[in-house]
């Protein structure tokens, strides 16, 4: 060839690498296609890294390290690779044929790792509808054992047994540079996520026509990595995984027993036995019941609105109860004392005629330790100062925690990781005159979970829930200010007494979120909210949540995730307007809200129609969204709330009058039970600049 055809080859060449780069680099401009990105594309599954695994005294090869995935990796790897729409009874086929496509037929190499022994294999087959595959052992021999009677020949002979195939999950991918076995290597851990974390056994037993990644994937994934971020009350985590161990024991012993019977059944000579029938209606009863607990907790908002509760007095420390030695003590807590500090404390509070010259005082440098000191009627007097706590207040007994100063000027911070900042379950336990500063938390600011409880002249920097005021519980609020919630600032459950008098609640998600469940029938709340500014949240100043209609004679964990509930409008609320948007009360979204007043404004010939029974009706049968707000007017939003929360009274009360008919129990004391309603005290209210308006509420 001659040396200008060379010349000219040359050329071509570098002109092909010059648009080869120039494309690249558009490419990458583009698409953000970065190996060191967080961010996927639509070509790959997530981010593989070598690992160097160190095994006892085993030096095994790298093995692609694909454990750290984010949360949107795998989301989209099971939404548009591995499951798609798929329905429950489709997911092991729908894998299967993925498997098939995306995995290396055979000459990679693998650590097969069970809970005896590692061991290197290389695979040499698959079998993608059982999800396993075939594998021989590696030469050089490599195994780590952790039972002595584990040697070579006993492995061999485990694999003859197995027909020399393993579980595709229990195999990792030994590490290659070349690329080739990327996928099959992310792939593999992406079906091994899912057995371990996603799938139960009776998943495939669901019949229904949403698809299985929006039914279960998406939820379970989210809990999952919701639970690896601690974002979640360590209680709740025990009992969702508590609540998983049982149903699958309950699981395998119902199928074990259906098998049996099963048997009994096509075998002509044998009776059915009528007490296993019985105790399979009973198991089939409590998988129910169960599954239905898990569903409540996987679902983010489900587990927002009926979760995050705790029975009633059950607090995880002891009550002292009175001194042994008796009498009450003082505690002072002071970074430092000085003689002025001490001069004031001794003319203001020390002096004979404001204690008792024979009361015993104690200094303390933490406010944990004073606390904990704390016997039955113990004052805590904190000095002026910045005092940072790294474990939970836990407050059993009834003493008074009172700042010597402005709140402004004693600060109370948590710091670190935690499930709680204060809890209180004492009979009555006061609060005054401090700031309160969360971090990191999980659950609220302040959790009342029995007795009473005064917080008098606060302030409380929130970061989850503010306030939850719990069953059986009592709050006394006034003059606080309580603000940068990210659910609501105060919530009160069903059962409990919540007094809010002017407070200023601002800047949460929603200000006071009332939970009102229909099997709480004997157990209304009673509230008290008179004088209270409650402004700038993100969604409504208050919220109730109760069971659609359909839901009033069941309990509502019974309602399925999905379905689309119908408000009831009352007659009295229909003069002040509704919002005829459909954003969710919860997640706040629609931009048809005027938030300079907080309020909508009614459309006109959109006024709902109200049945004899109280029933709504729209004009021409149109739907009616499952959330409406009521304009922000200061008077007409106190008594919009005032009438849907007697209205939902009364309601609960006829449906308690109905049950007890059923019962054969005809004469009901109605005065009784009209002296159980909720006490409703709502009045000169400040609702401005919320997001949603002044009232909205929530039907599941």
């Amino acid at each position: 060839m001659s040396d200008g055809r060379l010349e000219e080859l040359k050329m071509e060449d570098t002109g092909m690498s010059r648009d080869m780069g120039s494309m690249r680099d558009v490419r990458q401009v583009l698409f953000q296609e970065d190996a060191d990105s967080d961010y996927g594309s639509h070509r790959k599954l997530g981010r593989v890294s070598p690992q160097r695994v160190l095994a006892g005294n085993v030096q095994f090869p790298d093995l692609f390290q694909t454990s750290t995935l984010l949360f949107y990796e795998r989301f989209e790897a099971y939404k548009d690779y591995l499951l798609g729409d798929c329905k429950p009874p489709e997911v092991r086929e729908f894998i299967a044929e993925y498997l098939e496509r995306a995995l290396e037929p055979s000459g990679w190499k693998a650590v097969w790792r069970t809970d005896i022994f590692e061991v290197l294999v290389e695979v040499t087959g698959l079998s993608c509808s059982n999800l396993k595959a075939v594998v021989r052992l590696c030469e050089p021999f490599l195994c780590e054992c952790r039972v002595d009677c584990v040697n070579e020949q006993s492995i061999r002979d485990i694999l003859e047994a197995k027909e020399q195939k393993v579980p595709l999950q229990e195999l990792y991918v030994v590490f290659d540079d070349s690329g080739e076995y990327d996928q099959t290597a992310m792939s593999i851990e992406h079906v091994r996520f899912f057995y371990q974390n996603i799938w139960r056994s009776w998943d495939e037993e669901e019949e229904d026509h949403i698809d299985y990644f929006t039914r279960c994937v998406e939820p379970r994934l989210r809990l999952h990595y919701d639970i690896l971020e601690e974002r979640l009350p360590s209680e709740l985590v025990w009992e969702y995984r508590a609540i998983l161990t049982r149903c699958d024991q309950v699981y395998s012993k119902f199928i074990n027993l259906q098998n049996t019977l099963s048997r009994r059944d096509s075998d002509s000579g044998c009776e059915l036995d009528n007490l296993s029938m019985v105790e399979g209606m009973r198991m089939d009863d409590e998988l129910d019941n169960l599954k239905r607990k898990l569903k409540l907790i996987e679902n983010p908002l489900l587990r927002y609105l009926f979760c995050y509760q705790k029975s009633p007095g059950s607090c995880s420390f002891k009550k002292k109860g009175s001194r042994p030695s008796g009498g009450r003590v003082m505690h002072v807590v002071s970074t430092s004392m000085s003689i002025q500090m001490l001069m004031c404390l001794t003319r203001e509070r020390l002096e004979p005629e404001s204690c008792d010259p024979s009361q015993e005082i104690q200094f303390h440098k933490d406010i944990l330790e004073a606390v904990d000191a704390c016997y039955e009627g113990d004052l805590v007097l904190v000095c002026p100062g910045h005092y940072v706590v790294h474990s939970q207040i836990s407050i059993a007994d009834s003493i008074h925690i009172e700042g010597y100063g402005m709140p402004d000027d004693i600060i109370i911070e948590k710091q670190g990781k935690g499930d709680k900042f204060v809890e209180c379950c004492g009979a009555h336990v006061k609060i005054s005159n401090m700031k309160l500063i969360q971090h990191n938390a999980v659950e609220g600011i302040i959790s009342i979970l029995g007795g009473k409880t005064e917080l008098e002249n606060c302030v409380l920097q929130c970061e989850t829930t503010g306030i939850t005021v719990k069953k059986s519980a009592e709050l006394q609020m006034t003059y606080c200010d309580l603000y940068g919630a990210k659910g609501a600032g105060v919530e009160i459950y069903p059962g409990s007494n919540c007094s809010l008098i002017d407070n200023g609640i601002h800047h949460c998600r929603d200000g006071i979120l009332i939970k009102d469940f229909i099997d709480e029938v004997h157990n209304l709340p009673k509230i008290t909210l008179e004088m209270n500014v409650i402004h700038n949240n993100e969604g409504y100043a208050v919220v109730l949540v109760k069971p659609g209609p359909e839901q009033d004679e069941v309990r509502p964990e019974t309602k399925q995730e999905g379905e689309e509930v119908r408000p009831e409008t009352k007659q009295e609320v229909n003069d002040i307007g509704a919002d005829g948007g459909t954003s969710d009360v919860i997640q706040p979204e629609s931009e048809a809200m005027h938030p300079e007043d907080g309020g909508h404004s009614k459309d006109e010939g959109t006024e709902p129609m109200v049945e004899e029974n109280g029933d709504p009706l729209t004009a021409g049968g149109e739907h009616i969204p499952s959330d409406y707000c009521i304009a922000s007017d200061d008077v007409d939003g106190n008594q919009a709330i005032v009438c849907e929360l007697t209205a939902n009274s009364r309601r609960k009360t006829m449906i308690h009058k109905k049950r007890l008919s059923t019962l054969g129990i005809t004469e009901a004391d109605d005065e009784q039970i009209m002296s159980q309603e909720m006490f409703v005290s709502i009045a000169d209210n400040l609702f401005k600049r919320n997001g949603k308006g002044s009232f909205g509420i929530f039907l599941f």
